[in-house]
């Protein structure tokens, strides 16, 4: 049944022709736009993909000094970062259901007044818990804000192009997050947190203003939800939600805590049980035979492998450079390169998709973080930004590249199976994504932490009074301090220690070089398998998506 709306003056009259009807429900439809109207949906879809990264990306930025604002534990920042999470993870698969059931406009009112909401209260500076909702709300906002950025891209684009709209929306939110820790510095020049918070409700004071000044067309709506629907969402969700808080606090509070290994029980149980629930309904929310087969638990696999790898970036690369003394004012040029790399994977990956030969990039990006990782693995203490300009600017392009025929390959294999199957694919890539990045830093933060204590106790071995060369250096060490103390030993002990944070500093370092090499082994493994298979498909001229293809090809002639 067509939904009414007050997007445009005549669209309750207005009859679509066939290749202006939606694709599928909960879709807006594509009328024959003017010129100017085409460039206001493009431009406001950029500004959409934009703010909706950077509503994790100001987060990922800023959380020390939000941190240190609110006067927080690691812990309590910890559960800052899975509110995100826990909300961003699963929410596309309801928001994607609602859009089917309620229509385009109540899709776009829900996700705006979220996105304003969740702002709106962090401008009261109200403490922890209030921090906690709005993170929570700001993760539905920014689930749905990437699906918007896309239909008003989609808007702006020629029916041929519309699919690269789709992609320019989730390329552009990855390069959100480099450009909010690019801007930071600007934003808390004089420490003050509540700057952060007053720019991010300004960007969304524009957001609602641009998105009512010009609607998306109206869309088809169907009966979407069921009984059952109500039950395995929130198991699902619950389950994904302690699954999230399992990987971030591993890493903080460590793995023995007995109270994670229960989070990490029930999320297996609630899961499992959706899931099974799933399997078992006449009509599914979730596809699970079709996420059970090989394609796509292949699909999922590769597309989770990837997110870890990248994971390096913000935990590895902006580690080390912390573990040699830089803060986030010193990093502003370092940022901009990884803007630029990122915005260049976007829109190479646009410009070079082919259909016919999706897992090519999925190499590529592999081969560039395997040769961007090992490059990095012999850091020192004297390695700066500028040293990793090459290295890092290279992984934060492979890092969105990969994303636009990852996501090219899921629809394709959603699509020609049927609308009920893209809720399934949503949930699969949105899911792969988030609890791969956040599983990716969990476990590098693990290794790190061994390798730490490895390289730590090695060190200790060496630093010996009994050795000339150390004692001579810590009695260098002590003169140094003749003017400041007097109590020799004193000055022995503080020279002591000093040596002790070297030698702490450089095991850190020597453990960061370890990552490094581990996440290019990984990458470099991965390629190799993936690229025999491609390989042996290209010199049989057999092209795993054939099929699918030909079913949207004809798909496509029907609805013209």
């Amino acid at each position: 049944m067509a939904e009414a709306s007050p997007s445009a003056a005549a669209a309750q009259d207005y009859v679509f022709k066939p290749h202006e009807r939606p694709f599928m429900p909960g879709s807006p439809a594509s009328p024959d736009h003017p010129a100017g109207r085409k460039l206001g949906y493009f431009l406001i879809g950029v500004y959409l993909a934009i703010i909706g990264g950077m509503t994790n990306g100001l987060l990922i930025a800023n959380l020390t000094g939000l941190q240190g604002h609110m006067d927080l534990t690691p812990a309590e920042a910890g559960w800052v970062t899975v509110a995100y999470n826990m909300t961003n993870a699963c929410m596309s698969i309801l928001l994607y259901k609602s859009r089917q059931q309620f229509g385009i406009q109540r899709f776009v009112r829900v996700v705006i007044i979220a996105l304003l909401m969740a702002n709106f209260l962090q401008l009261f500076d109200a403490g922890y818990r209030m921090e906690l909702i709005a993170r929570g709300v700001a993760g539905i906002a920014a689930s749905g804000l990437t699906t918007l950025a896309a239909f008003y891209l989609m808007q702006g684009l020629p029916a041929e192009r519309r699919i690269a709209g789709f992609l320019l929306a989730i390329g552009l939110t990855q390069v959100a997050v480099p450009f909010a820790r690019a801007i930071s510095p600007l934003l808390l020049f004089d420490g003050d947190v509540a700057h952060l918070f007053h720019f991010q409700f300004a960007l969304s004071l524009v957001a609602v203003g641009l998105v009512f000044l010009l609607q998306v067309p109206p869309g088809e709506t169907i009966k979407s939800f069921e009984k059952l629907d109500m039950l395995t969402f929130p198991m699902l969700a619950v389950g994904v939600g302690l699954l999230c808080a399992f990987l971030v606090q591993g890493r903080i509070q460590w793995w023995s805590t007995p109270w994670l290994g229960g989070a990490l029980a029930a999320s297996v149980v609630l899961i499992g049980a959706a899931f099974l629930i799933e399997h078992n309904r006449q009509n599914p929310m979730l596809q699970t035979r079709w996420m059970g087969s090989a394609a796509l638990v292949q699909f999922a696999l590769v597309g989770a492998l990837v997110r870890v790898l990248t994971s390096e970036q913000n935990f590895g690369a902006s580690g080390l450079l912390a573990a040699t003394g830089l803060i986030n004012d010193q990093l502003v040029t370092y940022y901009w390169v990884l803007t630029g790399a990122t915005l260049a994977g976007a829109i190479l990956a646009i410009l070079r998709l082919d259909p016919t030969d999706l897992r090519r990039p999925v190499l590529v990006s592999l081969a560039v973080i395997a040769v961007g990782a090992f490059l990095d693995t012999h850091s020192g203490l004297r390695t700066g930004p500028v040293n990793l300009y090459f290295s890092q600017a290279a992984i934060a392009f492979a890092a969105v590249y990969f994303m636009g025929p990852m996501m090219m390959e899921g629809l394709l294999r959603a699509l020609t199976k049927g609308p009920s199957y893209l809720v399934s694919f949503v949930g699969v890539f949105s899911l792969s994504q988030t609890l791969g990045g956040l599983a990716g830093v969990a476990a590098l933060s693990a290794f790190h932490t061994l390798r730490t204590k490895a390289h730590l106790m090695t060190l200790g071995q060496s630093i010996s009074t009994n050795n000339p060369a150390v004692a001579q250096g810590l009695n260098s060490l002590a003169g140094a301090l003749t003017g400041d103390m007097t109590d020799p030993a004193l000055r022995s002990a503080v020279a002591g220690s000093q040596v002790v944070r070297e030698a702490a500093r450089e095991a850190t370092i020597l453990a960061f070089n370890d990552v490094f090499f581990v996440i290019g082994a990984f990458a470099a493994l991965a390629f190799v398998p993936l690229f025999v298979r491609w390989a042996y498909n290209r010199r049989r001229g057999h092209n795993p998506l054939a099929k699918e293809l030909e079913a949207l090809q004809k798909m496509r002639a029907q609805n013209q």
